[in-house]
């Protein structure tokens, strides 16, 4: 399998893949999340455009995952990690966050950081086993905050969240 940038028309299948990714939320009672509709088109081709939009793609060059960031702070901000479940448990993800972290060394930028959910075993759980620490109030640049602040607005506060970082 293959990590490239997203092209045009596969932004599609990076929401098909987003709405698989989040129907497991549904079994742990995170029903909001698991119905929550992914970027729109027009969201993800800025990713796209920026050339931070990477799809990790099987073996016909279909994409399977896909990872995109901002740069918030001054670091690489992973903005959303999705794998399609029927690639799930296969290291899909962690090579997607490696190749983003090279991406970031390659650009002078020191750290990864992400806001994840902290009772998901596959969200902060897994975020730790690649590397990546909690920070507490106190270290949130304003970015973080900022992130952090429209999250509240949307709801995801309902369960308790997290800002990690990854030193590169």
């Amino acid at each position: 399998m293959s990590i490239r940038l997203a092209g045009v028309a596969e932004l599609p299948v990076l929401q098909d893949i987003e709405r698989a990714a989040g129907r497991p939320f549904r079994d742990i009672g995170m029903q909001a999340i698991a119905d929550d509709e992914p970027l729109s088109v027009e969201a993800l081709s800025g990713y796209q455009r920026a050339g931070r939009a990477w799809v990790k793609a099987d073996a016909d060059d279909r994409p399977v995952a896909y990872l995109i960031a901002d740069v918030v702070d001054g670091n690489l901000h992973l903005e959303q990690v999705s794998v399609h479940p029927s690639s799930a448990r296969r290291g899909i993800g962690r090579s997607l966050i490696e190749h983003a972290a090279a991406h970031a060394k390659a650009e002078g930028l020191p750290a990864l950081t992400l806001i994840t959910f902290t009772r998901v075993p596959w969200n902060a759980p897994y975020y730790e086993r690649c590397g990546f620490w909690s920070l507490d109030d106190a270290e949130l640049t304003p970015g973080l905050r900022a992130l952090r602040r429209r999250e509240g607005t949307l709801g995801l506060d309902r369960w308790p969240r997290v800002c990690m970082r990854r030193d590169l």
